[in-house]
């Protein structure tokens, strides 16, 4: 067994946001995402077919969510639950920062 390090091994440069898939099985998913100043496109929504529960680790950022127009800011230690079919967006992360993510999808 091998151990690594959630906030190790980030690109200097990162000019897309960085999603690796850390273990799995079945339809479970455990991924890290790293994200610098990143954000969803205008107009696109996230419209997944899993459920997802996402925390933040490192950094800032704030989720909108289409239903009610909702903004949901997340600071370091929040985490949050987003049924299947939840439309949702990356608003923004911290552009001076990493803002680390640690997401399972089941």
């Amino acid at each position: 067994m091998e151990s690594s390090n959630l906030f190790t091994g980030i690109p200097a440069d990162l000019p897309q946001e960085l999603m690796e898939t850390l273990a799995g099985a079945g339809r479970v998913r455990i991924e890290r995402i790293v994200s610098r100043g990143h954000a969803s496109p205008p107009g696109f929504w996230y419209d997944q077919d899993e459920h997802e529960w996402v925390a933040l680790l490192r950094g800032s950022a704030a989720l909108r969510f289409e239903n009610g127009d909702r903004l949901l800011e997340l600071a370091e230690g929040d985490f949050v639950n987003i049924p299947a079919h939840e439309r949702h967006r990356v608003e923004w992360t911290a552009a001076d920062m990493e803002t680390v993510w640690l997401a399972v999808f089941y």
